[in-house]
């Protein structure tokens, strides 16, 4: 590649013709988790606890302790998450390959939808209607799922637990298929607290964003904000976790580039 590519992309970077998106929640103790059967492992909340503070306790620094799950806030799904991606050695946050971190976006508006029925599934058939208008989605790019479900503003609402579970929009086994299989995706990516619909755990298969995703060795993104900032088509995202040994996935800090 000419190295002028990459100069170019810098002066479009500092004269803003190009502009840096943040697409990640704050981390605090406040930061929703999601929630399992009491029979199952729970992930601990965010923690943070100050070490010193330009104070007796280290006089010229500040620093702080945290402590949380893998999966807390916004935060990468590896395929060694899911069971039926526990045999990819490559699938792990330390040996994924570097180059699966930066790749184009597709956005995908469901934000009426699911403000009407906040149970909406996303299905083959609204995918297919996506690209009618905008092309058709490329090979090895994420597809992002826009549903504003980030701007609830307290853990209640964002979880939104009901008597019968989670009332989440979220993607159909049979989207999910279609982009695997059809479309050979890098990734899938929610602005929700998991990347499965709310009453994913009654679908054949049960959690297929985690399921089939992770078993086809593809990424998941979780808890994203300002999607409604990206345009359908265009945008590129740098999506590294942290290099965990063995890591299942990490929280870290999604950025989308989009031409200014």
């Amino acid at each position: 590649m000419p190295t002028d590519v990459l100069m170019r992309l810098a002066e479009a970077l500092a004269t803003g013709a190009v502009r840096v998106i943040d697409l990640s929640q704050t981390l605090q103790p406040s930061t929703p988790v999601i929630q399992l059967p009491p029979q199952f492992g729970a992930s601990n909340p965010f923690r943070i606890e100050e070490i010193s503070h330009y104070d007796d306790r280290g006089p010229g620094w500040y620093w702080n302790n945290i402590a949380l799950g893998e999966h807390t806030g916004t935060h990468f799904d590896a395929p060694i998450h899911w069971v039926t991606g526990k045999d990819y050695r490559d699938g792990y946050t330390d040996t994924i390959p570097a180059g699966r971190f930066v790749a184009p976006a597709c956005v995908i508006d469901c934000s009426k939808e699911a403000a009407a029925d906040e149970k909406f599934l996303l299905e083959p058939a609204h995918i297919e209607a996506w690209e009618g208008k905008h092309g058709r989605i490329p090979k090895g790019a994420w597809v992002l799922m826009r549903t504003d479900w980030s701007k609830r503003t307290t853990p209640e609402s964002f979880l939104n637990m009901k008597d019968d579970g989670p009332h989440v929009p979220g993607p159909s086994a049979a989207a999910i298929r279609f982009l695997i299989e059809q479309r050979d995706v890098n990734g899938w990516g929610v602005e929700a607290v998991g990347t499965d619909a709310g009453m994913a755990f009654g679908f054949e298969p049960a959690f297929p964003a985690h399921h089939l995703m992770h078993g086809a060795k593809k990424l998941g993104l979780a808890s994203l904000t300002n999607l409604d900032q990206l345009p359908p088509t265009g945008a590129v995202l740098i999506t590294p976790p942290l290099k965990i040994k063995n890591g299942s996935g990490s929280p870290l800090r999604v950025l989308a580039l989009v031409a200014g």
